[in-house]
C-alpha cells in the first residue's frame, strides 16, 4: 500500500509536529490539572495565504445580489504609535434584498458571511478546536457598528446547526477586543433558534466564522485580526459588553417570532 499525496505532504508533517507540541506542553504544564496557562490561538490573518483558508457566502449563492469578499491587509510599519504592526483581513461587500427574479422559490435574500475551512487532518485523525478548558472566546475587530453575528460550528449530531452570538462592539471605527462567553452562544439551524438549547460542543469545534444579517441594504466592511480562545480577563475591553448586553436584544428569533437577547 502506498501512501496518499495528502500523507506524503510537507504541510500534513508540519501540522502533526505542531499538534505533538500542544499536546506535548498540556502534559509538561500539567495544563489537565492546573488549567491552561496561556490564551490558545484558533485563527489569525497575519500572513496573506489566511484568507484562502476561510469560505465565503452569500446569497449570491442562491441567485441573490449581495456580495462578500475577504481580503488581506498587509501589516503597517512598525512605529512608535503601532510598535506591534500586523496583517488582518477585511470582510466587505454589499447587502441587497432584491430577490432573484428567475428563481420564485427565493423568499429571503441579504446576508454575507465567511468561516474557517475545516482544518485538514494530521497523524493524530481529525483536526478540531477543543476549547473546553477556556471559558471566553476572544475576537481582534475594527467594526463599522452593523450587526454581525459570530457563528461556531461544531461536529454535531445535525450538521446544519450553528452556535451563534452577537458580536457586539463598542467602538465602530477602531480597533477592539471584544470577549464572548462560550456558555453564551445560542443553538440555531437555518437562522432560527431551536430546541432543546445544547451547549457547544466544546472538544468538537470545526471552523469559527462571522455573518452579516440585519438586511440592510449598503456597504459593510469589518476588519479582523484574530481570534482565539482565552480566561484571560485583561486589559479595557468588557465581555461583549457585558454590563450593556443584558438590555440588548439580537436579531436572531425563534420559530415563533420572539428575539432573543444576550447575557439574561
Amino acid at each position: 500500500m502506498r501512501p496518499t499525496r495528502t500523507l506524503l505532504s510537507k504541510g500534513f508533517w508540519g501540522r502533526s509536529a505542531d499538534e505533538f507540541q500542544r499536546l506535548s506542553n498540556i502534559v509538561l504544564k500539567l495544563e489537565g490539572i492546573k488549567g491552561p496557562s496561556g490564551p490558545y490561538k484558533l485563527f489569525d490573518f497575519d500572513q496573506r495565504d489566511s484568507v484562502t483558508d476561510c469560505k465565503l457566502l452569500s446569497d449570491g449563492d442562491i441567485g441573490g445580489a449581495s456580495t462578500s469578499h475577504l481580503s488581506w491587509v498587509a501589516p503597517e510599519r512598525l512605529s512608535l504609535r503601532n510598535p506591534d504592526p500586523r496583517g488582518h483581513a477585511r470582510f466587505h461587500g454589499t447587502i441587497s434584498t432584491e430577490l432573484p427574479k428567475d428563481k420564485p422559490d427565493i423568499k429571503r435574500t441579504g446576508y454575507a458571511a465567511f468561516r474557517t475551512r475545516d482544518r485538514k487532518p494530521t497523524v493524530f485523525g481529525r483536526s478540531l478546536w477543543d476549547i473546553d478548558p477556556y471559558t471566553y472566546l476572544a475576537l481582534r475587530v475594527k467594526s463599522d457598528g452593523r450587526a454581525y453575528f459570530v457563528n461556531v460550528q461544531t461536529e454535531s449530531v445535525i450538521p446544519t446547526d450553528l452556535h451563534q452570538h452577537r458580536l457586539f462592539t463598542k467602538k465602530p471605527g477602531e480597533w477592539e477586543t471584544v470577549l464572548i462567553r462560550w456558555s453564551d452562544f445560542v443553538r440555531t439551524n437555518h437562522g432560527f433558534v431551536v430546541e432543546p438549547q445544547t451547549e457547544i460542543m466544546r472538544q468538537k469545534v470545526k471552523s469559527i466564522g462571522v455573518g452579516l444579517t440585519d438586511r440592510i441594504p449598503g456597504p459593510f466592511e469589518l476588519c479582523i485580526e484574530r481570534i482565539w480562545a482565552t480566561n484571560d480577563l485583561g486589559g479595557d475591553d468588557e465581555v461583549g459588553g457585558e454590563k450593556e448586553v443584558a438590555k440588548k436584544e439580537g436579531e436572531l428569533k425563534t420559530k415563533g417570532g420572539e428575539k432573543v437577547g444576550w447575557g439574561e
